[in-house]
């Protein structure tokens, strides 16, 4: 099949990776808040991923990802409180449907917002992200089960190991197919130049909606699993910090890297929570001193992200 072909070796590590995980998610060697931050590691790199798309291959500066990222997340957890649903299988339909409506929230904003470039784009989503956490906050207005800024309560946990790590290698490989296709070539394209790309007849505004269309589309798959993972929402959690963190992913990790996204995201989570974890309670806050400092030192280091413009020969595509 051609969405398996070249990805053999992907899927051989990922295999390799879900038994070493299993194994010890049904050990005692690790505690069940650790497993919570493993899987949501994986949560994270989907919507850093989906950020990707939209900045790193199309040169999109947005900062409006966490407002995506909170309307799946909602839009899940309202489905399923209404339908009941409890069980992983009958979840995925309304998995998929959280992601769509992301996704078509974000086609019908891109419209007006992707005619602006540069920091005017990037106000425009950020002045997005703001509407939309106002949105959250008087949600009870709309539906009282969306708890507005008391937060949404008793949202069943469905998220678990299979769910969400199958979740990420599938949506990873399908952005794999998509970023090496003739839709990721110009995106790149426009990326690079794209008064050029117009010249040479890409629809820049039809590719531009449809890599952001995506781009949220992601996001609102990592904010279903999210909301089902902690099993309660508030508006706090998706406001413009939360894009701060998709950012910082992608840079560390490397703009137009899948790889560089995937590596950034595990060792953002494991440093920021594992200083959580070792820090005494009484210094716990020094944490925000020790975390700009790391990311200092790093820029120093690898100023364009870890795996800037390459691959790993894993994921079947090697662009060193």
């Amino acid at each position: 099949m051609i969405f398996f072909r070249d990805a053999r070796r992907f899927l051989i590590v990922a295999s390799v990776a879900y038994l070493i995980l299993k194994g010890l998610f049904a050990s005692a060697i690790i505690t069940e808040y650790i497993q919570q931050i493993i899987l949501y590691a994986f949560i994270t790199i989907i919507a850093a991923l989906g950020l990707n798309i939209i900045y790193g291959y199309t040169g999109q500066f947005s900062l409006g990802q966490a407002a995506f990222y909170g309307i799946g997340a909602y839009a899940s957890a309202y489905l399923t409180s209404i339908m009941g649903v409890t069980s992983a299988l009958p979840f995925l339909p309304i998995l998929l449907a959280g992601g769509l409506f992301s996704a078509l929230i974000g086609y019908l904003i891109g419209f007006p917002i992707l005619r602006l470039r540069d920091d005017f784009l990037a106000i425009a989503t950020l002045g997005f992200g703001i509407l939309v956490r106002v949105l959250l906050d008087n949600s009870d207005r709309l539906l009282d089960l969306l708890g507005g800024s008391r937060g949404f309560i008793g949202i069943t946990r469905i998220s678990n190991l299979e769910l969400v790590f199958f979740t990420t290698v599938f949506l990873i490989l399908i952005t794999r197919n998509l970023i090496f296709s003739k839709y990721g070539l110009f995106w790149q394209c426009i990326k690079d130049d794209e008064l050029a790309s117009t010249a040479f007849g890409i629809k820049t505004g039809r590719i531009k909606s449809m890599a952001f269309t995506y781009g949220c589309f992601l996001a609102g798959i990592a904010g279903g699993l999210y909301a089902h993972l902690y099993t309660f929402l508030h508006p706090s959690n998706f406001d413009f910090l939360k894009s701060i963190d998709f950012l910082i992913i992608v840079i560390i990790g490397g703009m137009g890297s899948i790889t560089g996204t995937v590596c950034a995201g595990l060792i953002w989570m494991a440093f920021v929570e594992g200083l959580r974890i070792v820090l005494p309670s009484n210094i716990l806050e020094l944490r925000w001193v020790i975390i700009p400092l790391f990311l200092i030192i790093l820029m120093m280091w690898k100023p364009y992200g870890i795996y800037a413009q390459k691959e790993s020969k894993f994921l079947g595509i090697d662009r060193s």
